[in-house]
């Protein structure tokens, strides 16, 4: 079940969205130092790790479920939120370089399907980075916060989910280690709190992030749709990505 676009929004909003933003992000840029040039979508609601990538990409578009809501990114500039189905994607096929998703496996009610439009979007060898909750993580045990909510994952369960699907994971991260309690923590106490648990306590980390590549081989379990087919069945519109 998807959570309120608003309810996101307002955790974000807080202190501890702010501290919990910056180091999932750092994360993400890590693995993605530049997408220059490139096409990337996100899928969920990943606004908040989108900062550096609106200002690099050749084109962004942030993807928003239908039954948990889409708002705009920011006034002062264009908007590139889209409001979908996160089971039919109004793009072409293999338009997309890079895809993230956030707040998005762990809420969908059909993450094959789901996972499956994100490998027809993406060029074949394309980029995919998901964040999920660690199911073995102190933050999937509350419910104050988004990554408390919904299906949380371990790693070898990712892993598996991303074979299965045609993606070969490369890379798998963690991140989140400070104590998912609305107080005041420091950003600096937080950083050092990531430097600590990544060294010893990997396994208590509040969320997964894995980077993985679209495979392509003869026999492949997901099979590519004609997206003029798509678009006739849908009756949506396609965006014109390319």
């Amino acid at each position: 079940m998807w959570p309120d676009v608003l309810d996101m929004r307002n955790f974000y909003d807080t202190h501890l969205g702010y501290v919990t933003r910056r180091m999932i992000r750092r994360k993400i840029r890590e693995l993605w130092p530049e997408v220059k040039g490139r096409n990337m979508i996100a899928l969920g609601y990943p606004t908040p790790f989108l900062r550096y990538y609106r200002e690099e990409s050749r084109r962004l578009v942030a993807l928003m479920p239908a039954e948990q809501g889409a708002l705009s990114w920011t006034r002062k500039t264009p908007n590139i939120v889209v409001l979908t189905e996160e089971t039919s994607l109004p793009l072409p096929n293999k338009c997309a370089d890079f895809a993230l998703l956030v707040h998005a496996l762990e809420f969908t009610s059909y993450p094959t399907a789901m996972i499956q439009e994100i490998w027809r979007v993406l060029v074949d060898g394309g980029r995919l980075i998901i964040v999920v909750p660690n199911r073995t993580g102190i933050w999937a045990r509350t419910e104050k916060t988004p990554f408390g909510q919904g299906h949380p994952y371990s790693l070898f369960q990712l892993h598996q989910f991303l074979k299965e699907n045609t993606f070969s994971p490369i890379h798998s991260e963690h991140a989140l280690y400070i104590p998912p309690f609305r107080s005041h923590i420091p950003l600096s106490t937080a950083t050092a709190w990531e430097k600590i648990g990544h060294r010893w306590f990997k396994t208590l980390s509040g969320v997964l992030i894995v980077e993985a590549i679209k495979q392509v081989y003869a026999g492949a379990a997901v099979q590519e749709l004609s997206w003029k087919a798509k678009l006739q069945v849908s009756k949506k519109l396609i965006l014109p990505f390319k």
